[in-house]
């Protein structure tokens, strides 16, 4: 199996990581970018969906000025049709116009990948979804011995297997990577019960890999290439930069003083990590994924790779609700189930990886699928704006959010709210380390500041610039706030314990623990 090449990535603080979602969101005001926009060819569109599709191109131009986004590939799927586009360049030192074909680096979107060469598995009567992860590594070990003994293949997929997700130790690049990655689980400590609360958990993607390579008897990466790439012909996806050569490659760029600079050190992705989110892609290929995903089972020369069945299993049955930037039913076998006004569910997933931002989303019921690719840390504003927010829903599918509407509580409703939250994360050097977030009520809304102090004593001065805040719009939910105190467009949540009070606050997914 081939190696990455790159050279040693860089290291990543425990705020940027665990705070993705609000740090990415408060990248406002930036300068205006030059682009040059290339077009791919595109199917012809039904009816009446050319205005919505000029619509999307300006917000698609408007974000590259404004968020510093050099490059942009869009695609499409709507009534059967595919419109795709490029938009921009791939590296503003070395540039070449970004189009269909362009690869970057689509991040934790990757995990749907290991799902669904998972259920190819579970197809072929050779994994269980809810037998234990002993059943297939009998050594398997997290720090609590009973959650060691009961979590299951489906609550790793689900991100309901309850114990410290955000361990990204790079175990080099050796065909053992993965089976060494899960070897040192063994001082992850349990934060909730199994299948109990949905919390993103890239750790046990890994352990879903680890188990698909026992299981076939191939390295993961080789796994999914022979049981899902290949069968579905996606020939511009791959796992490592030596297996890009020739392609166009989209470079990962940094906003430094509100102007997209090339960063190198980005493209980095470590091996043992590698069933959460390295994938390179492009747009052609989500979009034949997509299709994949939308039909009955079938690859494109119409052979049977998985039943139709289990596909529709693969986003129905979700575990246990919350945020993940939106507010979600729960997760299914790797996709993220999200509620509509219509009642109608959207599947989706996205990824979030140094200066490569990417989102995906398919809406079954309507035919509908959408994937756009971002090459600049600013993308994630772009995304939000596509994603989290209903403007394409609303325009390609006919689906809206949830409402949510931000309220302004009193301080008596704020106070159970208030004081410290920690988390804890390990970087890839195998350091663990905590960050804590502190709130306060200011204004009927929860303001907070981040601090990487272990003990959860740090206490911002009242009059510092918030790090982040939210305004409820229902009991324990709130829009996120940006640096201007104005809603955003995403979503986070707080957590009760048994005797009703608040006992965590999930943002991006992750847990953070009230310091009572």
């Amino acid at each position: 199996m081939s190696a990455d090449i790159d050279p040693h990535g860089p290291e990543f603080s425990r705020r940027a990581v665990l705070g993705g979602a609000v740090a990415g969101l408060a990248m406002l005001g930036l300068q205006a970018c030059s682009s040059n926009e290339s077009t791919t060819p595109a199917t012809s569109m039904p009816s009446g969906v050319d205005g919505a599709l000029s619509e999307l191109d300006a917000k698609i131009v408007r974000a590259m000025k404004d968020y510093a986004i050099p490059g942009v590939a869009v695609g499409v799927i709507t009534d059967g049709a595919e419109y795709i586009k490029g938009f921009g360049v791939t590296d503003v030192d070395y540039p070449a116009p970004v189009d269909g074909n362009t690869v970057f680096r689509i991040g934790s979107t990757t995990k749907t990948f290991t799902g669904t060469t998972m259920m190819r598995l579970v197809d072929e009567g050779k994994v269980d979804l809810d037998a234990p992860i002993r059943q297939y590594l009998p050594d398997f070990a997290v720090a609590d011995p009973g959650a060691s003994n009961v979590v299951t293949v489906r609550q790793l997929l689900n991100h309901t297997s309850g114990w410290l997700g955000d361990d990204l130790q790079d175990f080099g690049r050796g065909d053992d990577a993965i089976a060494r990655f899960v070897a040192s689980m063994t001082r992850l400590p349990q934060r909730t019960a199994p299948g109990t609360t949905f919390t993103y958990n890239n750790a046990g993607l890994v352990v879903a890999g680890r188990i698909i390579e026992v299981v076939t008897g191939l390295v993961y990466e080789d796994a999914v290439q022979k049981m899902l790439l290949d069968p579905l012909e996606l020939n511009h996806t791959r796992f490592f930069s030596d297996q890009i050569v020739g392609f166009n490659v989209a470079a990962s760029h940094n906003v430094v003083n509100g102007e997209a600079v090339v960063d190198n050190g980005f493209w980095y992705f470590p091996r043992s990590c590698n069933p959460t989110g390295s994938l390179i892609s492009n747009v052609r290929d989500q979009l034949r994924y997509a299709r994949f995903h939308l039909g009955d089972g079938t690859t494109p020369k119409a052979e049977r790779l998985m039943s139709k069945d289990s596909l529709v299993a693969m986003r129905s049955n979700p575990g246990p609700g919350g945020t993940l930037q939106v507010e979600l039913t729960g997760m299914g076998v790797s996709w993220m189930l999200r509620p509509t006004a219509e009642n109608e569910t959207v599947v989706q997933h996205g990824g979030t990886w140094s200066g490569q931002r990417s989102g995906f989303f398919m809406v079954p019921s309507r035919n509908f699928a959408m994937t756009v690719l971002t090459n600049s840390e600013g993308g994630s504003m772009l995304l939000a704006e596509l994603f989290a927010e209903d403007w394409s829903l609303r325009k390609f599918a006919g689906v809206s959010n949830l409402p949510a509407t931000p309220q302004k509580l009193s301080a008596a409703d704020l106070a159970p709210y208030e004081g410290g939250y920690a988390t804890d994360d390990i970087d890839q050097s195998g350091t663990l380390g905590t960050v804590v977030i502190n709130f306060r009520a200011q204004d009927g809304q929860l303001v907070g500041n981040m601090s990487d102090a272990p003990d959860g004593s740090y206490l911002p001065d009242e009059q510092a610039v918030p790090d982040l805040g939210l305004a409820f719009y229902k009991t324990d939910y709130g829009l996120d706030l940006g640096p201007d105190l104005k809603p955003v467009g995403t979503r986070s949540n707080f957590l009760r314990a048994a005797d009703g009070s608040v006992a965590w606050f999930s943002n991006h997914g992750r847990l953070y623990r009230h310091l009572l």
